[in-house]
């Protein structure tokens, strides 16, 4: 992250005295709302990605997975047999989709992964290479 800030940093400068050297204003004009939208939107990934909700939430998550399991069991023991089906389909069904909230809640550490979508950013940040480079060989 804080490479990332540095790097942000560093291409905003440069880019700054860049467009101060240009003789034209109409590369000045494109250059710098296209990198301040870029910073703008790796501020909201950044914000995105460490914004979760409140541990009461989770806590919630948990109750309710007591409480249902409670109720289930209750309404089962006053049956002759237990229903093995029941039992293990209920766990399993209850497991998963607590493992889902959670595991959509963090998409870079389980199954669910939103890594391929990287490949968005590093796409734009090859073009802003390719483009700072080719304008700073023309001047």
């Amino acid at each position: 992250m804080t490479k990332s800030q540095d790097l942000q940093a560093e291409i905003w400068n440069k880019s700054v005295v860049a467009a101060g050297q240009s003789n034209t204003t109409a590369a000045s004009m494109r250059l710098l709302p296209a990198l301040n939208a870029m910073i703008d939107i790796t501020t909201v990934r950044t914000a995105a990605a460490e914004d979760h909700p409140p541990q009461v939430i989770f806590a919630m998550l948990v109750l309710i997975a007591l409480a249902s399991s409670l109720m289930a069991g209750y309404e089962m023991s006053g049956a002759s047999r237990r229903s093995w089906l029941h039992t293990v389909g209920y766990a399993v069904i209850l497991s998963i989709a607590v493992y889902v909230i959670l595991d959509l809640e963090y998409p870079r550490l389980g199954l669910i992964r939103v890594d391929a979508a990287d490949h968005f950013l590093a796409d734009v940040r090859n073009r802003l290479k390719e483009t700072v480079l080719l304008s700073a060989l023309q001047y």
